[in-house]
């Protein structure tokens, strides 16, 4: 007000350089203090957060076993059912070998047991009741004979060609009866034609080869008309049940890695989607030349689009803890192990802190002592002891912080 009246008071010329003046000492007073102030500078609160660690690494879907598939025979094929890239399930047939051959050793075979059980069994049964029969009557004529010796009613030579009828007849009814035996149920006749039998219907089986489990199919050396000879390659499958996953992981997350880990897993052809794992295995030896480790991972369910050799990004979950002091880790300077120095902010003032540290994320780092929760720190490295500085936005950092917690990312290797 007394500016103003000394301007009124003023003539009408120095007016306006008494409004320029009075103009350029506010301006030189406002930057004085701004000056004194110091710099503006980026800053974060410490606050308690949920804080999780994760490690990924990019790798590929592979088979842990690949089985060569073949034949057991010599023929010619008459159908082949499948091709690369087909998925097949166990007992799938794979392709038809030409069976004729086989088929009428089997039906010969088939032919012999059931003439041994139809025929032959019972007609060892009638010779043997046949000759148990005779046998009867042959030692009946003995006795009769020997009777009719004792009263001087025959010749002695009628008791002794009766004698020799018995031993002919007793020799029969004993081969009669080895016969018989050797033809019942479960005796070396039956278990060596069965044994024939068995052998043919496996043979014949042979001409049908099928998967022996859940795969797909890789590579086929086959076409119909082909003649395959035993032991050569016609499928090339991929176990679908022995389906992992093998990703290179830099040697310096070794230690945050520990077997039975959970791991979710985004395959580079179907980003929407994901799919759940577990660290399975970790090799015991590093690459030197690349310094990384494999790590193998069991995929939980395997999903259907999974393939072989498909690309994969696995995010491993190694620690995380539900609230804890976090502080960025673009606000850490001079880390050493588990200490690293911050610039706390404090009445405006810049205070290098030494801080210890605890469980590191990718943006957010655990505090374990050294500053307390509603403290502030810069995330600007180039300031000096005891520089004065000030806070740009405080509303909108503890935000952006709270925000970037919540969206934590894993190392990216």
């Amino acid at each position: 007000m007394l500016a103003q009246i000394k301007t009124r008071s003023l003539p009408g010329r120095y007016r306006k350089w008494a409004l320029a003046l009075i103009i350029v000492a506010i301006g030189i007073g406002f930057f004085a203090v701004r000056a004194w102030q110091g710099p503006v500078v980026q800053a974060s609160q410490v606050v308690k957060r949920p804080l999780i660690q994760q490690v990924v690494a990019t790798g590929r879907i592979v088979a842990e076993s690949r089985v060569q598939v073949g034949s057991e025979l010599t023929s010619v094929v008459t159908d082949r059912l499948v091709r690369e890239g087909d998925r097949v399930v166990a007992g799938q047939v794979l392709l038809r070998l030409r069976d004729d051959e086989y088929l009428a050793r089997q039906q010969e075979a088939l032919a012999a047991l059931t003439q041994l059980e139809k025929i032959r069994r019972p007609q060892a049964m009638a010779a043997l009741n046949q000759a148990e029969a005779q046998l009867a009557q042959a030692r009946r004529e003995v006795q009769r004979r020997e009777k009719l010796v004792a009263a001087n009613a025959t010749p002695r030579e009628d008791k002794e060609r009766a004698e020799q009828a018995l031993a002919v007849a007793l020799a029969a009814a004993e081969q009669a009866r080895v016969d018989s035996t050797s033809l019942s149920p479960g005796q070396t006749e039956e278990v060596l034609l069965q044994a024939r039998l068995d052998a043919a219907e496996a043979a014949l089986s042979k001409t049908v080869v099928r998967a022996q489990f859940p795969g797909t199919i890789l590579t086929r050396h086959v076409e119909q008309g082909d003649v395959v000879q035993p032991g050569q390659v016609l499928f090339e499958i991929a176990r679908d049940d022995d389906i992992e996953i093998l990703v290179p992981v830099d040697e310096r997350n070794l230690g945050l890695l520990r077997v039975g880990q959970q791991a979710v897993c985004i395959a580079d052809a179907y980003p929407q989607q994901s799919f759940s794992a577990v660290v399975q295995r970790i090799a015991p030896t590093v690459d030197a030349e690349r310094g990384t480790v494999d790590v193998r991972l069991a995929v939980t369910t395997i999903p259907e689009y999974v393939r072989n050799d498909l690309t994969v990004t696995a995010t491993i979950e190694t620690a995380s803890l539900p609230s804890t002091l976090t502080v960025p880790n673009e606000a850490l300077f001079n880390r050493r192990s588990a200490q690293a120095s911050v610039w706390r902010i404090r009445n405006g003032v810049a205070i290098e802190t030494r801080i210890d540290l605890g469980l590191r994320g990718a943006t957010m780092t655990q505090v374990v002592s050294g500053l307390e929760e509603g403290d502030w720190v810069s995330t600007s490295a180039d300031l000096v002891q005891g520089q004065r500085v000030r806070i740009a936005d405080h509303t909108s950092n503890t935000a952006s912080s709270s925000a970037g917690a919540s969206k934590e990312l894993p190392f990216k290797l």
